[in-house]
């Protein structure tokens, strides 16, 4: 039930679904000034979230920084980059692929010596397909070999990532040094829920930042449409991290 109304509480967390209703309520109102409040509000909403510049700033501040990188046994790569494409049945990537890209740079580094894979199926109907084996296929293919791979394929969310994750870890290598490979904007959450279930500590590796550094003119006066996307992803973090503050 709790997943389920997760989905339900993404989807109303998005800008364009406050301005959608606020459009809808314009046309259904019959007073001219209740009209123009909303016909406002809406248009206020619109500018300020779909502003480049504003998202841009605030997510180059909540974004982790790069750690001092040293040698690790297991980098955990959490899922959501990856899902399958029905033309080929093989795995297609997504704007998150960095993660699994960057843990492939660092174990070729010498950096980590095995890359665990943590990724179940978050469809709340077909649940066959599993982030994690579709990663693991991918990895064979590119030459990683057998010895160098771990994989957790049921956990659905960031908690249980952390929980099989760990477990499988202690499973095999109880004095394991974990480094943890995520999104910079998923690190807060993430350190949160790893710091409170595991035993050592644990280093966090950011991948595909969202903040930029350098704006351009365009992005003060032109609305962006990723702008939108970019608040919609950091509601549901900040929601996330209110939450796994009192479940984790």
């Amino acid at each position: 039930m709790i997943f389920i109304l997760s989905k339900i509480l993404l989807f109303l967390i998005k800008p364009i679904v406050w301005i959608f209703v606020l459009l809808i309520f314009a046309i259904a109102s019959k007073k001219p000034k209740q009209r123009k409040r909303y016909l406002v509000s809406a248009l206020i909403i619109f500018l300020f979230f779909s502003n480049a510049f504003i998202i841009g700033k605030i997510m180059n501040s909540y974004e982790a920084s790069y750690p001092k990188v040293e040698k690790y046994d297991v980098g955990i790569v959490l899922g959501g980059f990856s899902g399958l494409n029905k033309r080929n049945n093989e795995i297609a990537f997504n704007w998150a692929g960095d993660r699994l890209f960057q843990a492939i740079a660092l174990y070729k580094k010498g950096k980590i010596k095995q890359i665990l894979i943590s990724g179940g199926s978050a469809n709340l109907i077909d649940r066959k397909i599993k982030e994690a084996d579709l990663a693991l296929q991918y990895l064979k293919l590119i030459g990683i070999p057998d010895t160098a791979i771990l994989i957790e394929n049921q956990s659905r969310n960031t908690i249980e990532n952390a929980r099989y994750s760990l477990a499988l870890i202690a499973k095999n290598n109880p004095e394991a040094k974990i480094l943890v490979i995520t999104s910079a904007w998923h690190i807060p959450r993430v350190k949160l829920i790893f710091d409170k279930q595991a035993k050592q500590k644990i280093e966090y590796y950011p991948t595909n930042f969202s903040g930029d550094t350098k704006f351009d003119l365009s992005d003060f006066i032109i609305p962006n449409a990723s702008a939108l996307g970019a608040w919609e992803m950091l509601f549901k973090e900040w929601i996330g991290l209110a939450v796994d503050g009192l479940r984790a």
